[in-house]
């Protein structure tokens, strides 16, 4: 195994430091600057994850009013860490000595109830299966109805981080809460789902900023704004769906990294202050990126509109909306920003769960 960077080295026993002078909060800016970017490999990462757990327990136990949201952010980062080196056995135990302590203090281990563990039901699981069971017997015989409703959307939170743009001296922790709408765009949503569920949006920053325009991030792939994939395979490679021999791309044949989500720009959502879109790199590019418009922003230049050409000019799927948290994206929007639109200081996206199970 290659040894540890001497910068990681550092900011782990800073981090450690911090949390033992109870500043869980000075020692998550080290861990996830300093500490999760030195990170070589998976290993690595998982002592920062681990690290980082350790913090928001302890922030857990300063800011008791909270506790139920940092320890569940401590149980996330325990699981992330066992998705990156499962056999780990400290941090397995960490993981139930924190569920334990939850257990005790009546806090669910994620943001809503357990269906499953390990595979199996738990009982709140099975009483949802039953009841679920017995909704559909219900509900079967009102179907056509049931059609001809719009899908219901689904909300995300964003958890964010930034210098305020008025005091450069304050870092401000936030929430962004935003509403997908999953029957008037369904690839991107179901995308962006996938992103989220799987954690990939998680210490990822906001790598674009353009004051009165858009605060863009969302780079899965190399966290600066040069990548960005999709998670699910739509038949779209780098905006084509056949290769220069005229053979249909496949999930095999199309290198990762060039998956993409084919544009829904048609479906009459349209920029405004607020605004969840995807970037995108020409049509049919839509990847892991993204936009939010701020309030003195309405970029309708990038809506489809009948008889544009989107081959030539911008036309960008709107898939969401801000309900809550605008103030936030308002002010990330204001924050000083150098060569490349890129801000001064890190904007970063700590991480996005579905509220719906909050």
């Amino acid at each position: 195994m290659p040894p540890m960077p001497s910068e990681l080295k550092e900011a782990l026993e800073r981090a450690q430091s911090l949390i033992e002078s109870a500043d869980p909060d000075g020692a998550l800016d080290v861990l996830r600057t300093t500490g999760w970017n030195a990170a070589d490999n998976n290993s690595q990462k998982v002592k920062v994850l681990s690290l980082a757990a350790e913090a928001m327990i302890a922030k857990g136990d300063i800011d008791m009013g909270n506790r139920r949201k940092h320890w569940q952010r401590a149980y996330k980062n325990y699981q992330q860490a066992l998705k990156l080196e499962s056999s780990n056995k400290d941090v397995r135990r960490s993981m139930n000595k924190l569920a334990s302590m939850m257990d005790e203090q009546a806090i669910s281990l994620g943001k809503g109830f357990q269906m499953f563990d390990d595979g199996n039901p738990t009982p709140a699981g099975l009483a949802a299966i039953s009841i679920s069971i017995l909704i559909f017997l219900v509900a079967f015989k009102y179907t056509g109805e049931a059609l001809e409703q719009p899908l219901e959307g689904t909300t995300v939170v964003l958890e964010v981080s930034y210098i305020h743009p008025d005091n450069p001296n304050t870092r401000v922790e936030g929430e962004i809460v935003i509403d997908l709408y999953a029957d008037k765009a369904p690839k991107h949503v179901e995308n962006f789902l996938y992103l989220v569920d799987n954690d990939l949006y998680d210490y990822t920053s906001f790598h674009r900023i353009i004051d009165g325009f858009m605060i863009q991030g969302g780079d899965v792939e190399h966290k600066s704004g040069s990548g960005g994939y999709a998670g699910i395979w739509y038949g779209y490679c780098n905006g084509k769906t056949t290769d220069s021999t005229g053979a249909a791309y496949t999930a095999e044949t199309c290198p990762k990294e060039d998956w993409a989500v084919p544009g829904e720009h048609t479906n009459g959502l349209k920029h405004g202050p607020g605004a969840l879109a995807a970037a995108h790199a020409g049509l049919n590019t839509d990847g892991s990126q993204f936009y939010i418009v701020p309030s003195d922003s309405t970029p309708s230049h990038l809506d489809w509109n009948a008889g544009k050409d989107c081959s030539s000019q911008s036309c960008h799927t709107v898939y969401g909306m801000v309900v809550s948290g605008m103030d936030h994206v308002d002010a990330m929007s204001e924050v000083a920003t150098g060569s490349g639109d890129s801000p001064t200081h890190d904007v970063r996206l700590i991480s996005a769960y579905r509220a719906d199970s909050a």
